[in-house]
C-alpha cells in the first residue's frame, strides 16, 4: 500500500523511507486513520519536522492523493480548478442545488478543501446510534417546507456500527416512506451532514451513504441514486438492491488479506538501488478466496434473472481476480456444464471437480421441471458435487411461496441448502458458508 509514496515524497525534500510505510500501516491498524483528513494529518506528523515543510508536504499530499498539480507561483485555487479530482466533486455537488441557488466559486472551493480535510478529530461527540433509533421514531410524518440550512461544520456524529445493515435498511425504508422534502443536519431524515444513518456528507459511522459525497468515508454501504429509494432486501434480485447483493456476497470471509514485508525481497531490490530501500510486500495464503458459479440459463422461466444475476458477478471480479469461473446449464446437470453462455463448450463433471474444494458454489436456477429431468443419474452428479465443495448454497429465484409445490424444488433442497435470489437470501448464503468455513459444519 502507497508504495511509491517515500520516493514521491522525497521529490519534495521531505523525509520519508520505508519507516514511514511502517508506521502510517501501525496507524492505521490502531484505527487512527478513517478519513482522507487523518491521512494527512497522520503523514504530516510523521514527515515534516518544521513548519517551513509544511507546504511542500501539502503540496505533495495533494499531488499523490488527489492529482492535485499545484504548479511553481500559482495558487491553490487555481490548481483545484484545474483538477479532475475537483470538476468531478463540483459535477456531483451541482446536483443539489438549483441554478440559481449554486454557490459561487469560490464558496465550492472551500466545501471542497473543508471534505477533503475532515477527521475524526472535527467530530467533537459520537453519539450512540443505537440510541438514537431507540429514541427516534421512523414514521415520524414529514411537512412540507423549505430545506433546512447547511450546518458550517459536522462537530458530532453517530457510531452505527453495532446495528445490521438489514436493520437499517428496513429503517431507512420506513423514514423514506414518510419522506417529502429535502433535509439537511439531524439524525432522523435521509438527508446530508446530519449524524443520521443514511444521507450523505455527515458524520454516521457505519451508516448508509445515499447518494452525493461521504462525509468520512465511513459508511459501511453506498447506494448510487442521490434520489434516495427504499432497498427491498427481500425481493427478487434486480437493479435496484444489486448493490445491496454485492455488499452481501463481498462478506464471503477473506483469509488472503494479510500482508507481510518481504525483507529477503526488499534487501535484494534496494542493492540493486543503490541502497534505496522500498517495502516488498507478499501475501500470507493460507487460502484463497474462490468462488464457482452455476447458473440455469436455458428457458423463458430462467431469462428475467440472468442479467442481474451476471451482472452482480460480474462486480466481483475485482474481488476475486481470477478466482471466479462460470458454468452454465439448463435445468439440471447431465455429467457436466457448460463454459459459455450458448452451452456448446462442454466442461465433464471430473474437470470441474478437480477444482479446490474449498471453492464458494452458487447454483442459481428455479430447480423446478419435470420430473423425468432429474435423473437418477443427474441427482448422482448434483451429490457428487455438493460432496466435493462444501460452501455450496443454490440461490433460487422462484418465490419461496411457490417451493413446496414443486417436486424437483422439494427433492432438491434435501441435497443443497437453498435460499431465495434476493439480497437478504445472499446474506444467509455467505453467512452459512463462513459458518461453514470457520467450523466445519453448517447448523
Amino acid at each position: 500500500m502507497f508504495q511509491s509514496l517515500p520516493a514521491y515524497f522525497r521529490e519534495y525534500k521531505l523525509k520519508a523511507d520505508v519507516r514511514t510505510l511502517m508506521l502510517l500501516r501501525k496507524s492505521m491498524e490502531k484505527g487512527l486513520v478513517n478519513t482522507l483528513g487523518d491521512l494527512y494529518l497522520v503523514l504530516k506528523g510523521l514527515v515534516t519536522n518544521s513548519p517551513k515543510e509544511y507546504g511542500p508536504f501539502t503540496t505533495a499530499f495533494y499531488k499523490y492523493f488527489l492529482d492535485i498539480d499545484i504548479k511553481i507561483g500559482e495558487g491553490l485555487d487555481s490548481a483545484i480548478l484545474r483538477s479532475e479530482a475537483f470538476k468531478n466533486w463540483k459535477e456531483k455537488k451541482l446536483l443539489d442545488f438549483r441554478q440559481e441557488d449554486a454557490p459561487d466559486m469560490r464558496e465550492l472551493i472551500d466545501q471542497f478543501l473543508n471534505e477533503v480535510h475532515v477527521s475524526t478529530y472535527d467530530i467533537k461527540k459520537m453519539l450512540s446510534g443505537e440510541d438514537i433509533l431507540n429514541q427516534d421514531d421512523p414514521n415520524r410524518p414529514d411537512s412540507p417546507g423549505p430545506d433546512d440550512e447547511v450546518p458550517e461544520r459536522v462537530e458530532k456524529g453517530a457510531d452505527y456500527s453495532n446495528l445490521s445493515l438489514e436493520e437499517l435498511l428496513k429503517r431507512m425504508e420506513q423514514v423514506a416512506k414518510q419522506q417529502q422534502r429535502k433535509h439537511r443536519g439531524g439524525d432522523h431524515w435521509i438527508g446530508q451532514y446530519g449524524s443520521s444513518p443514511y444521507g450523505n456528507s455527515g458524520a454516521a459511522k457505519n451508516g448508509i451513504r445515499v447518494g452525493g459525497a461521504g462525509g468520512g468515508k465511513m459508511a459501511r454501504k453506498v447506494i448510487g441514486d442521490k434520489n434516495f429509494f427504499p432497498v427491498d432486501t427481500k425481493i427478487a434480485l434486480d437493479d435496484n438492491n444489486i448493490d445491496v447483493a454485492l455488499s452481501f456476497l463481498k462478506g464471503i470471509e477473506d483469509e488472503t488479506a494479510e500482508l507481510q514485508l518481504d525483507i529477503p525481497q526488499t534487501i535484494k531490490e534496494g542493492v540493486k538501488q543503490g541502497g534505496l530501500f522500498l517495502p516488498h510486500q507478499k501475501e500470507k495464503i493460507d487460502q484463497k478466496v474462490q468462488v464457482i458459479l452455476l447458473i440455469d440459463n436455458g428457458g423463458w422461466s430462467m431469462s428475467p434473472y440472468i442479467k442481474n444475476v451476471t451482472k452482480l458477478f460480474s462486480k466481483m471480479t475485482r474481488r476475486f481476480a481470477h478466482d471466479l469461473k462460470t458454468y452454465y446449464y439448463h435445468n439440471t446437470i447431465y455429467g457436466g456444464a457448460f463454459t459459455d453462455p450458448q452451452r456448446s463448450r462442454f466442461e465433464s463433471l471430473d474437470k470441474i471437480m478437480l477444482n479446490d474444494k474449498n471453492y464458494s458454489v452458487f447454483i442459481i436456477g428455479d430447480a423446478d421441471m419435470a420430473p423425468y429431468e432429474l435423473s437418477e443419474r443427474s441427482m448422482n452428479d448434483w451429490r457428487e458435487l455438493k460432496n466435493r465443495f462444501p460452501r455450496i448454497a443454490w440461490m433460487n429465484p422462484l418465490d419461496h411461496r411457490y417451493w413446496s409445490g414443486s417436486m424437483t424444488v422439494s427433492i432438491l433442497r434435501q441435497v443443497f441448502n437453498m435460499y431465495p435470489l434476493t439480497p437478504y437470501g445472499i446474506e444467509l448464503a455467505v453467512q452459512m458458508m463462513n459458518r461453514k468455513k470457520k467450523y466445519g459444519k453448517v447448523n
